[in-house]
């Protein structure tokens, strides 16, 4: 039986490589690939589900059109493609071009993915979004402080003596990082974890902390200022690589551990602990999460954080540094620079970009001259996914034709006028990168689409030629429609970095001259050259201070106090991505469906008891979910996962504002306040 390389394209740190088994046109197994040591061990129970993804019998597999609400019928592909291009030229001849909303989101990794906006800039214009869900806050302060968004191999962290996992659950997110974690460990190195949650991966830790959520900046200065006053703080490298350090220490002053205990509700003694730790031990690594980036105050908080490094010389040595994101294979498009992300200076007059993606709904309301009318959604699932559910309904339904991409019927494709059915990681080859390891790799076709299934490759092709694109056209930036012409569109924007398909067929490839330890050069891609504590660009772009500082979160118990007293986490799951998996039988064997997570403390106080059914609501919704008590969370705080649908209960983000971090574009889920009742 032929067994082929491929790679996972989720939205996930690890982006495994794996083995997969064909047989009679099918895949029957899935293994791991031990040519990525990054990911040897291979594939979690969401990788392992593809068994069942890729055949579930929900799966959509061929165009479906609504005849009313919630009820859908086949369509031919002929009949589907001809009813979009009379509603697209119905609405540029109204509007223009620019009343098409494309969105995009990051449902699966791929280098095809640039294919999308290429084709509606052809077409003559559309409107689409900037910012991101994720990560973006994070990128723009690393950005700021270290230059560009790199970090150390991930088995680098073998090498570390202090490992601090803030705000990072990795053994459920990012579980292939716990392998050198452990190894780290095992040759006496001390970690600390960082998390209003006790999860999983506080479980192996030295020492956990339990700040208020979206207080982790006056956590850090707080630390800062202690490893000044005991001087534990690396003269000789702050002298050298580090600008902007005496105004810093200088803004330190207030930060007293009394001040810092009450912001965050750490204890001082756990305060003193943390900051003799990462005064005394070196090498230390600091493994920064994406939900603690999710506030309002999520760009500074970060910069404070990274100051921890540059202050005890933690940057640029084995075992030593910074990981968030390693933008490394990200060699073919604006990721590589997060300013990619941001709204252009110049709009170009055919792409306007000037919908938020944190405020979806509301910019999509506002959008005037044009207004918005037709919606093509491709890898996301909005509805679900982005801040502030109700707005992001009201803005879909008041189009005039939806269009959605899909696998399979999410809340977002039961808006759709029309859902066209995509293809798996199997159907398509495609080459994807990575933001945790180095490694480019191909994700292989190795079967047949089922059903009428078309990559959406193909799709925007017999579009194009049915609005009129000649070939010689539509090859300036789509593949022809066979899988030679694929490969040859891959081969063509691997050959500048000399890595060709044969290669990766093979297996994964590191990423030409990518170093093991990020920053050993002790050069910094800043203004200065070097590590900047103080940033005039931080404060010109983001009208923050030029040095890191804390401000409370926008919707925190002290900045908003009031008759929502809760505030409301909304994590991933351990075996679903966002919203992708949770409906797969094998799934439900662990994930059977949303439930609120609280703590004895605040359930005990409302009344409630486990499985009761609680009331979970503020001025922006409401859900009705089952209770679970957690007694590892901090009082004050609550939890639902993410990604689950309306069919099961709803939507977090029914309870969401949508709102920006302060630096980056990002979406503030977290700044989110409740209140629980029996209901």
């Amino acid at each position: 039986m032929p067994v082929f390389t491929t790679a996972c394209p989720r939205n996930c740190y690890s982006t495994c490589a794996l083995r997969v088994t064909v047989a009679d046109g099918r895949v029957t197994a899935i293994d791991p690939h031990p040519g990525n040591l990054a990911t040897p061990e291979g594939a979690c129970l969401k990788g392992l589900s593809y068994l069942e993804r890729v055949y579930s019998p929900d799966r959509i597999l061929q165009p479906l059109r609504r005849v009313q609400e919630g009820v859908f019928e086949p369509i031919g592909w002929e009949a589907a493609l001809d009813l979009i291009v009379e509603k697209l030229l119905q609405a540029t001849a109204r509007h223009g071009p620019q009343s098409v909303l494309y969105y995009a989101a990051s449902g699966t990794k791929g280098l095809l993915n640039g294919c999308g906006l290429a084709f509606w800039r052809a077409f003559g214009g559309c409107t689409t979004t900037y910012g991101d869900l994720c990560w973006p806050a994070g990128l723009e302060a690393t950005r700021l402080t270290l230059g560009e968004n790199t970090h150390s191999a991930p088995w680098d962290l073998a090498n570390a003596r202090l490992l601090v996992l803030w705000g990072k659950n990795a053994a459920e997110t990012n579980i292939h990082q716990m392998r050198f974690v452990e190894q780290a460990l095992d040759q006496g190195a001390t970690l600390v974890v960082i998390d209003p949650r006790r999860t999983q991966t506080s479980e192996r830790a030295h020492l956990l902390l339990q700040p208020k959520p979206g207080t982790d900046g006056a956590l850090a200065l707080g630390v800062v200022k202690l490893i000044l006053e005991a001087g534990q703080a690396d003269s000789e490298f702050i002298e050298t690589h580090v600008q902007g350090f005496e105004p810093f220490a200088e803004s330190l002053k207030s930060w007293t551990p009394a001040r810092t205990a009450e912001v965050t509700g750490v204890p001082e003694t756990q305060l003193q602990h943390l900051a003799e730790l990462m005064g005394r031990v070196k090498p230390m690594t600091i493994c920064a999460g994406f939900g603690m980036q999710r506030y309002t105050n999520a760009g500074q908080s970060m910069r404070a954080m990274q100051a921890l490094l540059a202050i005890t010389g933690n940057i640029g040595k084995p075992g030593a540094g910074w990981v968030y994101a390693n933008l490394a294979t990200q060699i073919f498009g604006p990721v590589k620079d997060p300013l990619g992300f941001f709204p252009p200076a110049q709009p170009d007059g055919i792409a306007r970009v000037s919908i938020s993606t944190a405020r979806l709904g509301r910019d999509m309301l506002a959008q005037q001259e044009p207004p918005l009318a037709f919606a093509w959604i491709e890898r996301g699932n909005p509805v679900s996914q982005n801040p502030e559910t109700s707005k992001v309904l009201e803005a879909l339904r008041g189009l005039d034709f939806r269009v959605v991409v899909d696998e399979r019927m999410t809340d977002t494709a039961r808006e759709a006028d029309l859902i066209l059915p995509s293809k798996s990681l199997f159907e398509q080859s495609d080459v994807i990168g990575a933001y945790w390891h180095a490694y480019l790799q191909l994700r292989q076709k190795v079967i047949e689409p089922p059903g009428e299934v078309k990559p959406e490759t193909e799709i925007y092709w017999a579009l194009g030629q049915r609005l009129g694109m000649t070939e010689t056209e539509l090859r300036e930036f789509l593949p022809e429609p066979t899988d030679a012409g694929v490969e040859a569109w891959l081969q063509k924007r691997l050959d500048p970095f000399g890595i060709s398909l044969d290669q990766l067929r093979e297996g994964p490839v590191l990423v030409p001259g990518t170093p093991e330890v990020a920053f050993a050069e002790l050069r910094f891609a800043t203004p200065s050259g070097k590590i900047e504590l103080w940033s005039e660009e931080a404060a010109r772009r983001w009208q923050v201070g030029p040095l890191p500082e804390y401000r409370e979160p926008v919707e925190s118990a002290a900045s908003s106090p009031g008759r929502y007293p809760l505030h409301l986490l909304t994590p991933n799951t351990k075996n679903g991505i966002h919203s992708q998996f949770l409906t797969l039988s094998v799934i439900r064997q662990f994930e059977a469906g949303p439930a609120l997570l609280i703590g004895a403390e605040d359930a005990q106080s409302r009344g409630l008891r486990p499985g009761d059914q609680a009331r979970i609501f503020n001025d922006r919704g409401e859900l009705r979910l089952p209770v679970c008590l957690d007694f590892g969370l901090r009082p004050g705080v609550v939890v639902v996962f993410n990604g689950w649908s309306a069919q099961d209960g709803g939507s977090v983000n029914l309870l969401s504002e949508g709102r920006e971090t302060d630096m980056g574009h990002g979406a503030a889920f977290h700044d989110n306040r409740v209140e629980v009742e029996r209901g």
